[in-house]
């Protein structure tokens, strides 16, 4: 059995394999254009894996019109009588490569960058902490966020408020650390 992929283009769900064509939605890319559509799904070697890590590629072969949808009106007894007609607009694309292709180039060059990462990573830290920021801030959900600020200083829970209202600005974050901030006055 060959290896086969669920995709999502444009709201709707595809079941894909490798040199396969076929009409989707039109998209905005140009024709020759490669694009990675999100895999949902990634089966037919063994048992599915439905928290694919793999990219599916395709390619813009072109764009289309869909087949004439006549659309008529019409009331009895008045000679009212009116047609329209529709053409969707298509875009025809090809499966080049489930797994492989752009992707498993960018993660071969992306390795020696990882080690780059893994390096910067106590350097964020270390920033962190110059920040007045507690010890994995960054990694706490909001629930972790809300029974750690209690035991937190004023200086500590200021400075996650500043953060949060510089970044992300999560609701849940701030009317934490807010009530936190309220009970330390």
């Amino acid at each position: 059995m060959s290896s086969y992929a669920i995709i999502s283009l444009g709201g709707k769900q595809y079941r894909v394999q490798e040199g396969e064509r076929l009409l989707v939605d039109r998209l905005r890319a140009d024709e020759g254009a490669t694009v990675e559509p999100r895999v949902l799904l990634i089966g037919g070697n063994g048992a599915p894996d439905l928290a694919p890590s793999t990219t599916v590629t395709a390619r813009v072969v072109g764009h289309e019109l869909g087949r004439k949808i006549r659309i008529g009106k019409y009331r009895r007894r008045t000679g009212y009588k009116k047609h329209t007609g529709h053409r969707s607009k298509l875009t025809r694309i090809e499966i080049e490569s489930i797994g492989a292709g752009k992707s498993a180039a960018k993660s071969a060059a992306a390795k020696p960058k990882g080690e780059q990462a893994e390096k910067a990573a106590p350097q964020k830290a270390e920033t962190q902490q110059a920040a007045g920021l507690p010890e994995g801030y960054a990694s706490m959900t909001i629930a972790q966020l809300s029974e750690a600020a209690g035991g937190w200083s004023r200086e500590q829970v200021e400075a996650a408020l500043e953060h949060e209202r510089s970044g992300k600005a999560r609701k849940g974050a701030l009317a934490a650390l807010e009530s936190a901030l309220e009970e330390k006055k």
